[in-house]
């Protein structure tokens, strides 16, 4: 399994997951495009972590789903 394998993993999980999901990342100042960018910045500061570089998606993804709500970013339900 190479570095990026969990990585490419994660960013399939996200494109998948809205086509199944009725709720959206939503930030009070920052256009819904900054997402992307903000999470992928988020999950290469989460691989730096010796704990979670076992490579445990589930973990990954909780942790990176942490930072980006440290940046103001809410999952909230669509109407």
């Amino acid at each position: 399994m190479t570095p990026r394998t969990p990585l490419m993993v994660s960013l399939l999980f996200l494109t998948l997951l809205p086509g199944c999901s009725t709720s959206e990342w939503v930030h009070p100042n920052r256009p819904k495009e900054q997402f992307t960018q903000d999470y992928n910045k988020c999950q290469a500061d989460t691989m730096r972590d010796p704990k979670l570089q076992q490579g445990i998606q589930l973990l990954i993804i909780q942790a990176t789903e942490r930072c980006v709500q440290k940046q103001g970013w809410r999952l909230v339900e669509k109407e």
